[in-house]
């Protein structure tokens, strides 16, 4: 298997390496090649998505990134800054899927701000379309207009066929799972979310096992608080999926135990943690390694098949959480503060036991 490890910015670099470590541990005979992107990819070839790190995307059978971003580059065009090398990636590739997996793991339902039962036990799957919607809807940009006012413009937008797709791939797991499955939109309001609306209801047809329901995106983003074990599997488009699902991550005590999978339609697949490069913590090995860690597993999963190494890696975690070991966002007193490496060192402890 050839993985193209894409660690990026901020604290990218520090979690990549832990998971990095873990898979090694695995000793599975991976090819690994490394590759700059976003703000990485910028100061070194002037481009956050450089050909080079394209070409080794497209060439791998996964890849593993840490995250893009810092405030040092806000100031660059909108075309140069490190979230386009990002959107493009997912493009290019076509990484229409994305599968975010909300579990709060017993040992941490201290860490989260809402009453333990209201969180225990939970495990919800969030299947966020990637690759359309207002983040890729042309046109956009800010314009002068006629009255001579700045304006800004982005497109919501969404074709039956791309809708269709997502719609199986969240179908799909539902029949893994409990058969349930809620579709948010905001077909009240908007044109584009009505047609999404139209087409979930008829590829259910499809699905007579599942049970589908549909939940505006306000209320969705309540429910989620109020009751989240209402919900196993949501299916949403790209700009509430992202809102909603960081929402969810917060549910499990930390967005740093947020893993996420990105795949195509022959599930070639982009592994990242749900959350951002954090500058602000960057290099000072204290960021959590376990969303990213998780997101391996994922790999294993999704992309390779391969049950038995995706449960290695997250009875390690469990192991790792069981023994009190904690980096500083989802510490609680009485646990054992640990830093980012020393995080991915208890993990591949836990694994050669």
């Amino acid at each position: 298997m050839k993985i193209a490890i894409l660690p990026g910015d901020g604290i990218g670099p520090e979690i990549t390496k832990q998971a990095v470590n873990v898979l090694k541990a695995l000793n599975v005979g991976a090819e690994l090649i490394e590759a700059p992107i976003g703000g990485a990819g910028y100061d070194k070839f002037g481009d956050p998505l450089p050909d080079s790190t394209l070409d080794l995307a497209l060439n791998s059978d996964a890849i593993l990134l840490g995250a893009v971003g810092d405030w040092k580059y806000d100031t660059l065009p909108r075309e140069k800054r490190p979230e386009r090398g990002l959107l493009r990636v997912r493009k290019e590739l076509n990484l229409f899927a994305n599968l975010r997996p909300a579990i709060l793991y017993p040992e941490l339902v201290s860490a989260s701000t809402l009453k333990p039962d209201i969180v225990s036990n939970l495990d919800i799957m969030i299947v966020r379309e990637l690759t359309g919607d207002i983040y890729f809807g042309e046109p956009r940009g800010i314009h002068t207009n006629e009255e001579g006012e700045k304006e800004g413009i982005n497109t919501m937008r969404y074709a039956v066929s791309e809708i269709e797709r997502i719609a199986h791939v969240a179908f799909k797991i539902a029949m893994r799972r409990s058969k349930k499955l809620c579709s948010v939109d905001k077909a009240n309001v908007l044109e584009t979310t009505e047609l999404w609306r139209q087409v979930m209801v008829e590829i259910s047809k499809k699905y007579p096992e599942v049970e589908l329901t549909h939940m505006y995106v306000d209320n969705a983003a309540m429910q989620l608080i109020k009751n989240p074990k209402q919900f196993d599997v949501l299916v949403t488009g790209n700009i509430f999926g992202d809102i909603l699902s960081d929402e969810a991550s917060m549910l499990t005590g930390s967005i740093g135990m947020l893993p996420s999978a990105s795949l195509d339609s022959h599930n070639k697949g982009m592994y990242e943690p749900s959350h951002g490069s954090a500058p602000d913590i960057a290099g000072k090995d204290i960021a959590n390694p376990l969303a990213t860690i998780l997101s391996l597993a994922m790999m294993f999963r999704y992309t390779f098949s391969d049950e038995k190494n995706a449960n290695k890696i997250e009875s390690a975690i469990k192991k790792t959480l069981s023994q009190g070991y904690r980096t500083a966002d989802i510490y609680s007193t009485g646990d054992k503060k640990i830093t980012c490496s020393q995080m991915g060192e208890a993990v591949i402890a836990s694994l050669a036991n």
